[in-house]
């Protein structure tokens, strides 16, 4: 079930949590709707309110904290890749082909990070190491340097290889998808509480029922956000893999 089903889920039931309200409201007994019922129930529902504006707000910041941290980690493996070619080609015609292979194992390593991130949530998947950065990894090992300056950069290389390989297997581990249900069911459970409160006491109208409807509408919204923000790879706000794809451009 995608981002947007779920939101229109969310907003149908908080919505239809008002019409529940105004549904029960005439079947209330006079001894129901006394001064002292209607305080209890608005005191309870705007602790309920309190209690769901924190959780949402939590819920949108720890959301937009994963995903910059996502698209810095996928800005720092390009921008590391490029400082990569970059060393092989200050070493000297001896590296032209890792710098091909380098090349060659971009498309793939883009593929499998974009892959992986839109796979179903809750399914096992095991990090398996490319064919191609094996090859590299093989390949910048057989260097011969020559001088001083060779070994520095084959030194330095190794290094930028190795942080590209520490970055890709954070974003492995860092895989994470929407909100858990549970956590989801309780939280619309709430707000839908807070919109029968609504219209159980009061008289409905036109104006009332247009400011519910927007209500509703801006809650759906907030935890629309909050699920494309978690899978930071897919959806509206997807990181573009385009940048990593096009880092490098084609040998002569």
């Amino acid at each position: 079930m995608n981002d947007l089903t779920i939101s229109l889920l969310v907003f149908a039931v908080i919505f239809g949590g008002a019409l529940i309200g105004m549904v029960v409201r005439p079947f209330l007994s006079e001894h129901h709707q006394t001064a002292d019922s209607r305080e209890v129930v608005k005191m309870t529902t705007s602790l309920i309110g309190t209690l769901a504006a924190l959780v949402l707000g939590l819920l949108i910041a720890s959301a937009k904290n994963s995903f910059d941290q996502k698209t810095n980690q996928v800005r720092q493996m390009t921008a590391t890749i490029i400082l990569l070619d970059d060393l092989l080609m200050r070493y000297g015609p001896e590296a032209t082909r890792l710098r091909n292979l380098l090349r060659q194992g971009i498309q793939p390593l883009a593929d499998r990070i974009w892959h992986e991130e839109e796979m179903t949530a809750g399914r096992p998947v095991r990090f398996e190491s490319s064919v191609e950065s094996s090859a590299f990894e093989i390949e910048l090992g057989r260097l011969s340097p020559s001088n001083d300056l060779q070994r520095s950069l084959q030194s330095r290389a190794t290094q930028a290889f190795t942080e590209a390989a520490q970055i890709r297997l954070q974003l492995f581990a860092q895989t994470s998808g929407a909100i858990p249900t549970p956590f989801l069911v309780i939280l619309v459970f709430w707000l839908g509480a807070i919109f029968v409160s609504c219209t159980l006491f009061a008289r409905t109208n036109l104006i009332v029922m247009m400011s519910l409807l927007v209500c509703a509408l801006s809650f759906a919204a907030a935890i629309f956000l909050v699920l494309e923000l978690s899978d930071p790879f897919t959806g509206l706000m997807g990181i573009s893999s385009a940048t990593l794809r096009s880092a490098l451009s084609p040998l002569n």
